[in-house]
């Protein structure tokens, strides 16, 4: 009698269907799998190394994620197929700031981020450039507004470190645009980026030889779209071929 019960039947259905599922991803996983991203190269924390040992060697563990105090570092999900669970940058939602003593290449148990790393010299994730200087506040001439800010100033801080990063930023508020400038974190900011004048006397970042692309520029451009970015896992003379 209790078979006949059209919700044990029912029951029963939905677990057939699950365990089916299960059966035919096992069968022919290929069609389900996302596709591989081979073509996309992401942002990684500091002291990554080379992206083919980096993937051979990362546990995705998650350790550098918990241990940034920025809150800096995600894991990439299932859409990205085999690189689920490696930890990587999303520079325009938070760049990093280069921390003392770089905590998360010293929670890394795998040598997946180098131990050699230890200070933002050392530091290597790619390359600041400007992608969109008709969009740039400094070169337009336009001062920054309290909307502009609004993207990064209504984050929650969740220590006194994330706290400084927005009072620092709100102080730019009707004022010209230094900001990419101005709270670069590298310790020599001078060597990584400066605000210079063109011939026609218009404000606009130049990206130094010393820049690791930690994305805080990017993070912090107050452009809709951010005016500067930053591209992985290439250095300043690879990108810019040797410029001064």
């Amino acid at each position: 009698m209790e078979q006949n019960n059209p919700n044990n039947r029912r029951e029963f259905v939905k677990k057939a269907v699950v365990v089916g599922a299960f059966v035919t991803l096992g069968g022919i996983g290929a069609v389900m799998v996302p596709k591989l991203k081979a073509s996309e190269i992401f942002l990684r924390p500091p002291g990554a190394v080379d992206e083919n040992d980096f993937m051979a060697t990362c546990i995705k563990c998650g350790q550098c994620v918990q241990v940034c105090p920025y809150h800096t570092l995600s894991l990439l999900d299932i859409n990205q197929g085999h690189l689920v669970g490696t930890p990587f940058v999303d520079a325009r939602e938070r760049g990093c700031y280069l921390c003392d003593l770089l905590p998360c290449v010293l929670a890394c148990p795998s040598g997946a981020l180098d131990h050699h790393a230890s200070e933002a010299k050392d530091v290597k994730m790619g390359v600041a450039y400007l992608k969109r200087a008709d969009t740039c506040f400094a070169f337009r001439g336009k001062n920054v507004k309290k909307e502009d800010l609004a993207r990064i100033l209504n984050k929650s801080a969740l220590n006194e470190r994330e706290q400084k990063v927005l009072d620092d930023y709100a102080k730019y508020e009707d004022k010209p645009c230094t900001i990419c400038a101005d709270m670069c974190p590298f310790p020599e900011k001078e060597n990584a980026i400066i605000m210079i004048q063109d011939s026609n006397n218009r404000w606009l970042p130049q990206i130094k030889n010393a820049c690791v692309g930690c994305g805080v520029c990017e993070e912090l451009c107050p452009s809709q779209e951010a005016s500067i970015v930053v591209i992985p896992r290439v250095s300043y003379s690879q990108f810019y071929k040797g410029q001064k």
